[in-house]
């Protein structure tokens, strides 16, 4: 049995991780929080699952190398610079980083680049996400991912086509967009959906998450997939070997 620490773990993700753990069959090897002594929980674990903040982020990663352990980023809201520190973790090992740890989304990922691979820039896309009103980021990780995905299946970079935020007198949309749109309120765990809007049709490919509990399970699915691997940089997708 794998023993897999969690590193946040007194929030509500936390307790979903204890329970897909134990669901596993493996063992939860015990969690911390800010404050506590990652690199000791690092040390008796086999593996580690992150769901805490950006800013914990280099000190997670570093813990986990000097413990020669593979990590789980499940922590949203990522920027630039995290994307780097994991790159620079996973030349020493094994780093599996995601945006929504989820199978479903993962999935759902893949047909989204499938889609905009094969349908022309006269389909415009827009993705929409709802999220529950303490969320602090917007778009969503997930939101973000399923942005890039569509992007790689069009062979251009997010970055260049990205639309958010729009307001007033916008203009007309242009051709090309990935556009975002951030709903928040209640408890929401997490739904999105891309639309692919063409004139006189349209294609719209959903993802609803009822519970936290999704996400628990997929990031124990990941960590356990990740051991055993040499180091590098892992995603989602090598998981459900999509």
């Amino acid at each position: 049995m794998a023993r897999i620490g969690i590193i946040g773990s007194a929030g509500r993700m936390g307790q979903a991780l204890v329970d897909a753990i134990k669901a596993a069959g493996e063992i939860h090897a015990g969690g911390v929080d800010k404050g506590d002594d990652v690199t000791a929980l690092a040390a008796s674990c086999d593996v580690l699952v992150d769901f805490s903040s950006p800013h914990a982020l280099e000190a997670n990663l570093d813990a986990a190398m000097a413990a020669g352990v593979p990590i789980v980023v499940g922590t949203t809201g990522l920027e630039e610079r995290h994307h780097w520190l994991c790159d620079s973790a996973s030349a020493s090992i094994p780093v599996l980083q995601t945006g929504n740890t989820s199978l479903g989304v993962t999935l759902l990922a893949h047909l989204v680049r499938e889609a905009a691979a094969r349908l022309g820039e006269d389909w415009d896309i827009e993705i929409v996400e709802t999220h529950h009103r303490m969320k602090v980021d917007a778009p969503s990780g997930t939101a973000l991912l399923l942005g890039e995905a569509a992007a790689k299946g069009r062979g251009v970079a997010l970055a260049e086509v990205s639309a958010r935020g729009r307001d007033g007198i916008t203009g007309a949309r242009r051709a090309g967009d990935i556009g975002f749109a951030a709903l928040r309120g209640g408890t929401v765990a997490g739904d999105h959906t891309v639309h692919f809007l063409a004139d006189n049709e349209r294609l719209s490919l959903s993802h609803l998450a009822e519970n936290r509990a999704i996400f628990a399970k997929g990031a124990v699915r990941a960590a356990q997939w990740l051991l055993g691997k040499e180091p590098g940089r892992y995603t989602m997708p090598q998981v459900l070997d999509l």
